[in-house]
């Protein structure tokens, strides 16, 4: 005797916003403007819990990503965008709101802790989670060093990572600028990465550093970007205080270059 067929609720993190501004506000308009390209939507499942683990180039890559998936994807995203005043802090945090980001506090300690468990409420509700391993935007179109928490996520909550690649994002939206330019943009999703071997082990440091290390491997060959082996935030930060010592201006890479930040 056949089961009986489960209806699919509808994700709970999803608001009417979200919807609407994906298929009547904003999606239409991206798509007739930069004409986005996606490959390897089918290693994107149906229906169950994953982690969506991309490269950062852009801030348009959570506009761009969610657009192209037909599942809605939950971000989280640093809470300054949800508290900011006046007018445009409002309309901030509407957009944000509606492209299905939550707010989490990312300074480190136990704001770090409250970021996991944000991350593992998600999953348990078995939606989709978008992460970015690098922690921030890549300050020069180079593929950082992953962070640990997307490997820990992965093994407590025991679900698959699937490895992505935003392309080309950098060119019509770089670092600091405020509105794209027109230009075509792409993503690459690669074969979800199956961990299940070291379930359990989300306490080992050496574990955590493996799995990252071998999420960011992927995320190199679908990118086609050089890898650094230094994180983007202190990359950032060297970059700042060479920028600094300097009087001439120069361009994000020529300042991470003088800055000593090596490429692998």
């Amino acid at each position: 005797m056949s089961q009986p067929t489960r209806a699919r609720l509808p994700e709970s993190g999803v608001t009417l916003l979200y919807w609407v501004m994906k298929y009547v506000l904003v999606g239409p308009w991206l798509r007739l403007l930069f004409r986005p390209w996606v490959q390897g939507l089918e290693n994107i499942p149906d229906e169950g819990p994953a982690i969506l683990a991309s490269n950062h180039l852009s801030f348009s890559d959570s506009i761009f990503l969610p657009l192209m998936v037909k599942r809605p994807i939950t971000f989280m995203a640093k809470s300054d965008y949800f508290t900011g005043r006046g007018i445009k802090g409002r309309l901030i945090a509407w957009f944000f709101a509606g492209a299905g980001q939550v707010p989490v506090d990312r300074t480190g300690g136990r704001a770090g802790e409250a970021a996991l468990n944000t991350g593992l409420t998600i999953l348990n509700k078995g939606e989709l989670l978008g992460i970015y391993p690098e922690g921030t935007r890549s300050p020069d179109g180079r593929l950082y060093r992953g962070k640990t928490g997307v490997a820990r996520m992965a093994l407590v909550a025991g679900v698959p990572v699937i490895p992505l690649a935003m392309i080309d994002t950098d060119r019509v939206q770089p670092p600091g600028k405020v509105w794209p330019r027109i230009g075509r943009v792409g993503i690459r999703i690669g074969k979800p990465l199956d961990f299940s071997r070291y379930q359990g082990m989300e306490g080992d440091r050496f574990i955590l550093r493996s799995v990252t290390d071998e999420l960011m491997y992927e995320l190199m060959e679908l990118s086609g970007q050089e890898y650094v082996d230094v994180y983007a935030a202190k990359a950032k930060e060297s970059a700042a205080d060479a920028a600094a010592s300097s009087s001439e201006p120069s361009t994000a890479e020529e300042a991470t270059a003088r800055a000593g930040v090596p490429a692998a």
